[in-house]
This record gives structure tokens, C-alpha cells and sequence, in this order.
């Protein structure tokens, strides 16, 4: 039977491009579809802030971040929590992948013309005991160029080998089913959909135009997740984090919809770990949308005070980015869909950064006079910019004032402002006095040990009600749908695995498709910085196994 291509990869986010890249570079023809436009190249990862999970690098050393794999491997396994018989490839993957993000991941990247910020972030501190949830040390490297600086020089790849005649690009193709021939996967077929002129990310026509059936020795799966079909979201939720809120917002595009998850394990494919997910707790809605239910992600410092919808600060030590997962648990749980963070001026000014690279202009742009602003005293950074257009932000010169608005915008009086201010009042004496027994504030005066945090993410403790460092602001925060941790079942290989474990010939996963590697390469949690990374370490494994397996 006559072949089209030597592979057929099906999604062109990140890990499609990165396995397609791979594939390529051995010699492979390759067929890249994807449901989207053209418009659309590489997926939720040209939106991403772009950080990357790595261990013991030049710039960790440069700040004197003593990191080690021991110690990397730790925080992931302690995170991860694996506890179910099909975790068995995932603990491999993530054994894997912590060797990789130790070793040659930064070299490789370096030698593809990546780049990356020099002060390295401190994303997901955990808190708790030392085999527990949470990066010990900083380990979050921001690409210079963010999500589309990751994404281009394997672009740029598969560009050049769509000029030399070993790739094809098959937009507007929707893959509905894979076709076999003597019990292995020899192929797919789907439905052609109208050509579309939308922006990147915005919805698209579903309207059919046609149908295709095309064949190839071996089918990469790179498809994304489900955290654009909130239905699915929905089904899959695990009752260990309460009933879903009815309102959520969407950090992903409406593309990302979980159905061709659906089409492998109808050819036999497993899918585990449905029930573990990475939504974000601290989403506020998009003034200025992209696609439907377009909520951004607030990137904390760990100065304000995160309080649940009735003005009760979260317990320890779901401060602002130590455990966003423990965190959306916890105000799930509340029965309210919203929570709210309560800082003044001075720590919006520092502190509070937006994750996606159109939030970003610096570093996106790669501008080094704009990005230099972001450390200047009385610089407008772009959060601000974004809070003055936003409803979401409410200021006031005094803790009623707030509330007020903060009960306005919610329709309900569920804040008491008296309860609220004694609150407030507290927090504030343990600044004033020097030392003080609040684990928050202590965990800002640690923080601020680490020079990128003293340098640009974490103030100077101060009492909230200081007037000099005011007004006070309150933002609401809802429920943010992001990643899918569970995924299609694979080997080391990426190679698909069914149901008694065997395998499912001709067809390989990689990206969130597959869990980030082998079905839930995270478990519970994850550390930050290891989405992209997952994308770019399963799609170069699949797209070099795949090549190899065609001999």
C-alpha cells in the first residue's frame, strides 16, 4: 500500500514541531496536520511566558543557587505523590526528564539559539516539609522571547524542511480516526473543515468541507490536552477537589479540546490519570479576549494576602505562589468559585506579573531599555497598565473602602469590613515588630535572601495600611483551566500503550496528549516550568523513536 508519508504527526503546538523537527532531521517524510489555521503555528506555547524547569545551570550558579539532580528529583517525586499501579511509566518519565532538565537541555536549547533571562524565578515553593510539594530552589528560567522565543527555532525548522520537500503542513484537518491494516496503525482519516482566516487562537469555523484518509508507517500523536472543553473538564474533575465552580475561565483556546484523546483510545489506546489536572486558582478575566472565556494568570510575589471569598486568609501555607493546586483545592472546597488577593500599591508595583507572552512586551520583544523599566522606582509595569483597564482590580484608601467595592463587584456582601481591617491590623503588628510568628512574613524576609526576589519579585515587608505605600487594592481571582496531567499511556519510547500494557504498533504520544510522558509524567502536582519543558523532551523522543523504528 502506497504511503503518503514516512510519519503523519497530528498537532502542531510545541511538541508537534519538535517531533516533526526530529523526524525531519533523520530523513523522514513527514505529513504535519492540525485542526487549526495556518495562523495557529505551535499552539498554547506561542501564548506561554515561556519558562523552563532546569537543574544546576550557569545562571542558578551565577545567583548562587547550590542545585543538584538528587535534589531536583526529590522535589518532583515528593510533588508527584505517584501512588497507582499505572504510575509505573510516568515515575520513569519523570525519572527521565529530571536527567534530561540536569543535563543536556540547556546545551541543546543553547545550540537551537535559545536564550534565556539570566534572573532565574522561583515558581511553586511548596512550603512544606522537605520531602514535600515544592521547588527547594529557584529553578523557573524565563526564554528571552517567552513562549514565542521557544517555539521559533523549531518553526524555523520545520520550515526549511517543508522547502527542501521532506514536510507537508495539512491545515484544517481534523483527524477523527486512525485506520489499521493487519492490527497495526497505518494511518488516519478525519474531515477537511472550511479554510478559516481568524488571528491566532481565535475559535474557528467547524463547518465541513470534505473528508481525507492518508496513510504513513507510523502516526505521532501531539494533539494538546482538554483544558479548552470545560465539559470535559467537568467530567473528568476528581471529587478529592470538591465540585468545579460554574464559573471558570479558559488560560488555554478554544482548540484545545481533548478529542483526539477520545480518537486513540477508540483504536485501543489507553488514556490514565484523567482525574489529575493543573488549573490555576489566580485568573482574572481578559479585558481584551482571544478566545472564548479568556482568563490570564496572575504570577504573585508572596507579599499579599490571599483571602477566600468571605475575607478569611487561606491557611499555611497556600501563601501566593507556594501551591497552586493546594490552594484552588481549598476555595473550591468554600462552595464560592472566587478568591481575592489584598496588597497595596507598592507590592503591585514589584510583585505582580502576568503570565503569556502578549503580556510581556519586554520580554517577548526581547527589549532590554523596556525591560530595564520593570526595576525603575515609579515604573508603570504592564500589570498595571492592565489593572486600570480591568474590573477586576478594586482600590480604595481604606480596608472599608475595598470591601465595598470587592462586595459590589461580587453582587453579595460576603466580606465583613470589620473583620477584614482586624485582619489586616494583625498582619501588620508582625511586620512592625521586627521578627513576628507569621509564617507569611517570615516567608517574604526569607524570600528576599535571593537576590531576584530583592531585585524584582518580592518587597520589602511593610505594614499594608503604610498610606505611603498606597491605596489598597483587592483583586478577584477565579478558577483558571489550564493543563491536562493525565494522558495516553506510553513507554520510554512514547510508543502508545493499550490496555493490557502492550503496544499499540505504529502510534506514539508525546506533548500533553500523552501526559507530558507516559501518561502523567507530574502525578498530582507539578513544579513550573515543566509544561514547555514536557513538550519538548517527550516530542523529541517519539519523533527520534519513530524515526528510528522506520530503519
Amino acid at each position: 500500500m502506497a504511503h503518503d508519508a514516512d510519519v503523519i504527526v497530528v498537532g502542531a503546538g510545541l511538541a508537534g514541531l519538535v517531533a516533526a523537527s526530529e523526524l525531519v532531521d533523520a530523513g523522514r517524510k513527514v505529513l504535519l496536520l492540525d485542526q487549526e489555521p495556518e495562523a495557529s503555528l505551535g499552539g498554547q506555547a506561542w501564548w506561554s511566558f515561556g519558562g523552563l524547569f532546569m537543574v544546576d545551570t550557569p545562571e542558578q550558579r551565577r545567583l548562587r543557587v547550590r542545585d543538584s539532580s538528587a535534589l531536583a528529583l526529590q522535589d518532583w517525586l515528593g510533588s508527584a505523590a505517584f501512588d497507582r499501579p499505572e504510575d509505573e511509566w510516568p515515575k520513569r518519565w519523570a525519572e527521565a526528564y529530571v536527567d534530561f532538565a540536569s543535563g543536556e537541555k540547556r546545551a541543546w536549547l543553547h545550540g537551537l539559539g535559545v536564550r534565556f533571562f539570566p534572573l532565574v524565578q522561583w515558581a511553586e515553593r511548596g512550603g512544606y516539609l522537605a520531602g514535600g510539594h515544592g521547588n527547594s530552589v529557584p529553578r523557573f528560567h524565563v526564554t528571552w522571547g517567552t513562549g514565542p522565543g521557544i517555539v521559533e527555532p523549531f518553526a524555523k525548522r520545520v520550515r526549511q524542511a517543508e522547502a527542501a520537500g521532506l514536510l507537508e503542513f495539512r491545515f484544517r484537518h481534523r483527524v477523527t480516526g486512525l485506520t489499521t491494516t493487519g492490527g497495526v496503525v497505518d494511518g488516519v482519516s478525519g474531515e477537511v473543515l472550511v479554510p478559516s482566516a481568524v488571528e491566532r487562537a481565535e475559535p474557528s469555523s467547524r463547518e465541513v468541507a470534505g473528508s481525507f484518509e492518508l496513510r504513513a508507517q507510523a502516526v505521532v500523536v501531539t494533539s494538546g490536552g482538554i483544558g479548552g472543553n470545560h465539559e470535559l473538564v467537568r467530567r473528568n474533575w476528581p471529587a478529592r477537589m470538591g465540585t468545579p465552580p460554574e464559573h471558570m475561565l479558559s488560560g488555554v483556546p478554544d482548540h484545545v479540546d481533548g478529542l483526539m484523546l477520545q480518537v486513540v483510545n477508540e483504536a485501543g489506546g489507553r488514556i490514565i490519570n484523567e482525574d489529575r489536572m493543573w488549573h490555576y486558582p489566580e485568573g482574572i478575566d481578559n479585558h481584551s479576549p482571544v478566545w472564548s472565556r479568556h482568563g490570564i494568570r496572575i504570577l504573585p510575589g508572596p507579599s499579599p494576602l490571599w483571602l477566600d471569598a468571605t475575607g478569611k486568609r487561606l491557611p499555611i501555607p497556600l501563601f501566593p505562589g507556594f501551591d497552586a493546586l493546594g490552594a484552588l483545592e481549598h476555595i473550591v472546597k468554600t462552595g464560592h468559585g472566587h478568591s481575592w488577593f489584598l496588597l497595596n500599591q507598592r507590592i503591585i508595583g514589584k510583585e505582580f506579573a502576568l503570565s503569556g507572552s502578549e503580556q510581556n512586551p519586554d520580554l517577548t520583544g526581547r527589549d532590554v531599555k523596556m525591560l530595564l523599566k520593570r526595576v525603575l522606582p515609579g515604573a508603570v509595569t504592564p500589570v498595571e497598565v492592565f489593572a486600570k483597564r480591568s474590573p477586576e482590580f478594586i482600590t480604595g484608601r481604606t480596608v472599608a473602602e475595598v470591601v465595598a467595592g470587592m462586595n459590589a463587584l461580587v453582587g453579595e456582601d460576603l466580606v465583613d469590613a470589620a473583620e477584614l481591617q482586624r485582619v489586616v491590623v494583625e498582619r501588620d503588628r508582625q511586620v512592625l515588630s521586627g521578627l513576628g510568628k507569621d509564617m507569611q512574613v517570615n516567608a517574604m524576609r526569607e524570600a528576599r535572601k535571593f537576590l531576584t526576589d530583592k531585585v524584582m519579585r518580592v518587597v520589602e515587608p511593610h505594614a499594608l495600611l503604610d498610606p505611603k505605600a498606597g491605596p489598597l487594592i483587592a483583586v478577584r481571582l477565579s478558577v483558571l483551566t489550564r493543563k491536562t496531567l493525565g494522558g495516553l499511556h506510553t513507554d520510554l519510547s512514547g510508543r502508545v500503550l493499550t490496555q493490557d500494557g502492550s503496544v499499540l504498533e505504529g502510534v506514539y504520544a508525546a506533548g500533553e496528549a500523552a501526559g507530558f510522558g507516559g501518561g502523567g509524567v507530574h502525578g498530582y502536582r507539578a513544579l513550573e516550568g515543566t509544561f514547555l519543558g514536557g513538550c519538548l523532551f517527550s516530542g523529541r523522543t517519539a519523533g527520534r523513536a519513530a524515526a528510528k523504528a522506520l530503519g
